[in-house]
């Protein structure tokens, strides 16, 4: 039995979320809409993390002006495929996710508590657990028919300054989003094989 086949998954959705999916590097002018996104955020916040935290925060770029704000920040070699995208989002960690823990973690009545008394480790697990819920949403564009192109390429300092100044949420990952556009990706790159990686005590 080949492995696809012991997957629950059908194997179209399969290829769509991993085997055909790419990290595409043009995109055309078809627009990403508020709904699109909003069923992409619908489907990813059921992902898990640690106790509930849910911090990842997502903040969507449309306008022009607000573009151009972000394109001071990018790596060079990003600017001029972030500029095109049809929709650009920055994805970041809400720092004091643990504001929320009464209403998301409700049967530790002590979590929002713990979390307020150090600093060090809210902020780490914040970020750790963004990041997985960054994975997510990556899955979820491609469950869309869109493309991600995921970035971390660009001063996070100077993002964070520019639109979150309240010093409460840490930018993590720009991420543009749309359709496909001509020449999007570069060569399929190699993967490691299951015995590399996995290891049976």
């Amino acid at each position: 039995m080949t492995p696809t086949a012991q997957l629950a998954l059908a194997e179209d959705a399969q290829n769509l979320l991993y085997r055909e999916a790419r990290t595409a590097n043009t995109f055309t002018d078809e627009p990403v809409t508020d709904e699109q996104l909003a069923s992409v955020y619908d489907l990813v916040k059921y992902g898990p993390t640690a106790m509930n935290q849910q911090p990842l925060r997502i903040l969507a770029l449309r306008s022009p002006e607000s573009r151009a704000r972000l394109l001071a920040h990018m790596s060079e070699g990003n600017r001029k495929k972030t500029e095109s995208a049809p929709l650009t989002v920055v994805l970041a960690a809400d720092v004091d996710f643990h504001e929320n823990l009464p209403e998301l973690f409700p049967h530790f009545p002590g979590a929002r508590d713990m979390f307020a008394a150090d600093e060090l480790s809210r902020v780490e697990t914040a970020r750790f657990n963004s990041l997985i819920q960054v994975g997510y949403f990556i899955t979820g564009v491609r469950a869309a028919g869109l493309a991600a192109g995921p970035m971390t390429g660009f001063d996070a300092a100077g993002v964070d300054k520019e639109f979150f100044p309240e010093g409460r949420t840490q930018s993590l990952v720009v991420v543009n989003i749309g359709r496909p556009g001509p020449d999007a990706w570069y060569p399929r790159l190699p993967r490691l094989a299951h015995e590399r990686v996995v290891t049976t005590l």
